[in-house]
Formats: C-alpha cells, structure tokens, sequence
C-alpha cells in the first residue's frame, strides 16, 4: 500500500508549520504543542470496531466471516466510507483507507468525515442467498454505530447497490419509524439512490485529467511556460499531439474512464490498450470501446480472453498477458484495478508520461517517490476518485430532502465541487517542489487542523 497515513500528517505538518498563514494565531511553544495534538489526532482513528459474523452456508456448514468498521475522524461532519467484500481485506488496511477518507472529504470541502468497512471474503465464492445474510449480518453487528447521522456506509470493492440496498432494508428493519434513506448510499434509484452515482467515480477520474491538460493549460498556458517547470513543460508537450492511452480494470471505474475517453470532444484520445483481471487486449490504431463495454455486459463482466471471444464480440485487439498493461509505451495511464499495481519491482519499466490513480493506493510509497523524481505527472486517487464520495454526498442531501435531481443536475454539481478543489490544488502543483499528491495531503491537513481549532479541540 501507498505510504502509511501517519506519515502523510506528519510530513503535512511539518510543511505547514513554515507558513506564517496557516494558524498565525498559534506562535512559538504554542504552535509546536498544537501541531502534536493535531498530529495525535489525525494519525489515530477515534474507533476500530471488529466483529465475526456466525453465517450458516447452504450446505449446512457454519462459519464466522471477520467484519471490520474503522471510524477515524468526523471533526467534519459524520463519518463516511465504503464497505469492501474481498479476502485481502485486514485492519490496517481498513484504518489507513478510513484516515485517506478523512483526507480525501477534507480536500473536497464535502462535509463528512472519514470511516471504512471491510468483510473477509471473496463474493465469487458465496451464493445471493448467503451473501444477502452477511450484509444483512454486517448491519446487525454494526447497528449501534451506523445511520444516517452517525455513520454512513456505501458500496466499494466486491460490494454494489444490491448490497446497499439489503444492508439499507435490514437498517429500517432494526430501527423502526426512524429516518433510513440517508443511513447507506450508493443503492439504487428505485431505493433512494442517486442518478449519476454509479458512474460518478469514472466519470471524476477522467475529468481530473481532462481539466488539468484542457480547461487548466487552455487558461494559464502563458503562466505555465513561465514557470520552468518540468511537469509544465511535459504538461504543455502532451497538449499538441493524439493521445495514446491504457486502461488497468475494466469494471465500473475503468470502463467509465473508458467511455469518458472515447466520446470526449476536447482531446484527440486513441485508446490502445485496456486489461482486466485476466487479460490485456491491445490494439496500435485504438480500441472500440462501445462493443468491449457491451461484450462484458453479457460475460459477467469479463473482456474477451480468447480469439473465439473477440471473434464473437467482432473486436480486432492482440491479447496479451494481464501486467504488459503496466509497462506499455503510452501517453497517459489509468489505473482502476486494485491497489499495489506498481511497486519496486515494475516501477522502472513504467514509460507513460500521465498517470491517473482510480482505484485507491495503486502505487506503492516508494514507486510514488521515484516516479515523482523521473518527472511523471501522476494525477492521485484523493484527487481523482472522490467522485463516488461527492454524489454520495449528494444521494444523501437528496434522501434528507426527498427531492431528487436530474444525471445532468448530479454530474454538473460533481464537476463543479471537483472543479474547485482543482484551481486551489493545481497552480501550487506546478509552482512548488511538492507532489501533486503531498499538495492535496497538506491542503487537507490544513482544512481539519484549522477546524480543529476552530472548535477547541487541541487544548
């Protein structure tokens, strides 16, 4: 996993603790015990809650599956996370995905704070009825913790509207005549859920792209050349030529991004390479993107693995193994697989110029700090993925208010919230020594020490 979150506040501190205008009010030995109080706060969470969920399987065995809820700071409103369904999951994962929620709602100005949920199992593995009881477990075990003004879970890997809505379901059923819409987003329209909040993530990841390498070098192209910068320079290289572009996942994320890319119509994008858990398809001229989207549709997701299968689909595509992805010679990177894609061992073979981190920690600490010092722009999952998160925002507002908007409403509001946060991160990046990723760090800290504050919690 990316670099342990507790490093991240400390070295955010210590890059505000020099500027003067970051909490002028605290001087001298007043400052210093300020910023360890924040550094204590930030680097804990307020709560880890684990439990073993009894399930008795439909062949009549019984087992107790580890379930996780880590709560890490709500300074800014109620705690806010996915719920993660896969075998890997483990405490400390969940502990450091909690705090970068905290971080990643702080960069955002969206009103909640941090948490994240995790259950011990691969999905594949279980029946609809067995895994319809273990979300329905899940709630039961976690009941005290949760609700729409205390904690609010939402899909994230192996789980999907259908398990937010049996999780939301089992809620109302556990807290009759109580407010429930708002206790789970991420479900579907039918149950409360938000147009636009399936695709919102991909749709956020492309666009931060998009924005930096069209609306932001369009409007400071003249300040960019000034700068001598080298993520400048490659920034404003890039703008005059096609675009050749990979995608790692093809699932709701990268499929999204995928789409996103292919219809876009301020960049010359030419996508040549996409893979999945089983394979990469290749292609020199560019991919069809609609029938790859429509074929997985029909195979369980699945992209065409054979000669039959592309055959079938009608795609012309050279498949490949699954990592050649990684190390392909192309312009821009889209990473929306799994997290630890690229480590020491392949981050020397990385040859694209633009990398985009939509799945979450996709690059380990130390390929983050060497990729940084060969120059590539990588473009990080708390900037870029947060689209799920905002229109669960949004999902949320719409629950309380029982007034729903329109796809366009929702994907208007997400590029407009995201659009912010780009013009305060964007011209430091590209004016300072900092990472793109280390400038984000340190404008969350800054907004959660501040509020901090604000309300006296550092005495």
């Amino acid at each position: 996993m990316s670099k342990n979150t507790g490093s991240i506040v400390h070295e955010s501190l210590d890059a505000l603790f020099e500027d003067s205008s970051f909490l002028p009010e605290l001087q001298n030995e007043e400052r210093e015990k300020a910023l360890r109080s924040i550094r204590s706060i930030l680097s804990t969470p307020n709560h880890v809650y684990k439990s073993f969920l009894r399930l008795p399987l439909n062949n009549g065995e019984i087992v107790r599956i580890p379930a996780f809820r880590v709560q890490h700071n709500n300074i800014l409103g109620a705690y806010k996370g996915g719920i993660r369904f896969h075998e890997t999951v483990n405490e400390d994962e969940v502990i450091n995905l909690a705090t970068l929620m905290t971080l990643k709602n702080a960069v955002h100005d969206v009103p909640f704070g941090g948490a994240k949920g995790g259950v011990i199992i691969n999905p594949r593995n279980f029946e609809n009825e067995e895994l319809n009881l273990i979300c329905k477990k899940y709630v039961r075990y976690f009941s005290d913790i949760i609700g729409p003004d205390k904690d609010i879970p939402a899909p994230d890997m192996g789980t999907s509207e259908r398990e937010m809505d049996w999780m939301m379901a089992e809620y109302k059923s556990i807290h009759p005549g109580e407010s429930y819409l708002g206790s789970f987003t991420g479900k579907s329209i039918v149950n409360g859920g938000s147009l636009g909040r399936k695709t919102a993530t991909g749709k956020g990841v492309y666009y931060s792209f998009r924005y930096m390498l069209y609306d932001f070098l369009n409007q400071n192209k003249d300040w960019l050349g000034s700068q001598n910068n080298q993520y400048a320079n490659k920034l404003i290289a890039l703008k005059n030529k096609p675009l050749n572009i990979a995608i790692q996942g093809f699932g709701n994320v990268g499929s999204i991004i995928a789409s996103e890319a292919f219809r876009c119509p301020y960049l010359e994008n030419k996508i040549i390479a996409i893979s999945d858990r089983n394979v990469t398809l290749f292609h020199s001229d560019g991919l069809d993107i609609t029938k790859l989207i429509n074929y997985t549709q029909g195979n369980y997701g699945d992209l065409p693995k054979n000669e039959k299968e592309l055959e079938k689909a009608n795609i012309s595509a050279k498949i490949m193994p699954r990592d050649d992805l990684l190390t392909l010679d192309v312009d821009v990177l889209f990473l929306a697989a799994l997290e630890d894609q690229i480590h020491m061992n392949n981050m020397n073979n990385i040859k694209t110029k633009v990398i985009v981190e939509g799945a979450n920690s996709p690059i380990t600490g130390k390929a983050d700090l060497f990729l940084n010092k060969k120059k590539k722009i990588i473009i990080p999952d708390i900037l870029a993925n947060a689209g799920g998160v905002i229109v669960s925002y949004f999902e949320w507002m719409q629950g309380r208010d029982t007034k729903f908007y329109t796809e366009d409403e929702v994907n208007n509001q997400l590029f407009e919230k995201m659009k912010k946060t780009f013009e305060i991160v964007y011209p430091k990046y590209f004016s300072d020594h900092f990472s793109l990723r280390e400038n984000c760090y340190i404008q969350a800290v800054m907004k959660l020490s501040i509020v901090l504050y604000k309300q006296g919690k550092l005495y």
